[in-house]
């Protein structure tokens, strides 16, 4: 459980599902974290439950605006004294049908699930090293677009970060600090230490956000060095069913 001890690591728009579990995952690991979220009042809940199992601090920001996102990753690399991972769980969910396809829904859809992983990461690229990690939670939906008909402004959202962790791969390469993603498919909404009393079946249509939480974890740890620029799909094989 010393995977990720001494690292410093940034968890961006956590919520109390996959952002959660991770911030505990990498607290259980050794890491010093900050976790970032619009929510004031959820964070403070989150320091209550968690500070028990490693140093966690918080900050209320809209990671969706260029400012917000600055002003969290600036206040992470001053508590933590640097960075070495950033992850970023931001996102939203909406049914958005062509026909019915709303503007204020499309700007809500990629602000959430493009602009803040992209203004997280453009602030952070100032704070890492080489030998740090990056991880962004896209959804397998990105890139099995008829596994969410009548989702079309959610779907090309998603597809997009999916290259854009590409693309970031290949422009961070030379400062060694690698890029990858994790495409989940259906999580449960909550997260609870312990919670989960056993795993699911491979192909169950949902996951405690634990199981998506720990490809996190091996994303930011050394042992997966060798991974650069990657999507993995995070669905227990759901889409091949």
């Amino acid at each position: 459980m010393d995977r990720l001890r001494g690292r410093r690591v940034f968890v961006g728009g956590v919520g109390p599902g996959l952002g959660s579990a991770v911030v505990y995952l990498a607290l259980s690991e050794g890491a010093g974290v900050y976790a970032a979220a619009r929510s004031r009042d959820f964070l403070e809940r989150l320091r209550r439950e968690f500070s028990r199992f490693g140093e966690l601090h918080i900050g209320a920001y809209d990671l969706s605006r260029p400012e917000g996102a600055e002003a969290a990753v600036a206040d992470a690399a001053t508590k933590l004294g640097g960075l070495d991972g950033v992850v970023v769980t931001a996102g939203g969910y909406a049914e958005t049908p062509i026909e019915e396809l709303d503007p204020s829904a499309l700007e809500d859809l990629l602000s959430r699930n493009l602009k803040a992983h992209l203004y997280v990461v453009k602030a952070a690229t100032k704070h890492l090293k080489p030998g740090s990690s990056i991880v962004l939670v896209t959804a397998v939906g990105g890139a099995y677009p008829a596994w969410l008909r009548r989702n079309v402004a959610y779907v090309a959202s998603k597809a997009a970060l999916a290259r854009a962790v590409e693309s970031l791969a290949a422009e961070l390469i030379d400062k060694g600090i690698r890029v990858n993603g994790v495409a989940p498919g259906g999580m449960s909404k909550d997260f609870t230490p312990g919670g989960a009393a056993r795993r699911p079946p491979l192909g169950a249509p949902q996951a405690p956000p634990e199981e998506v939480a720990r490809v996190v974890i091996w994303l930011l740890a050394d042992e997966s060095y060798w991974v650069n620029g990657a999507v993995i799909p995070a669905d227990g094989g759901r889409r091949l069913a």
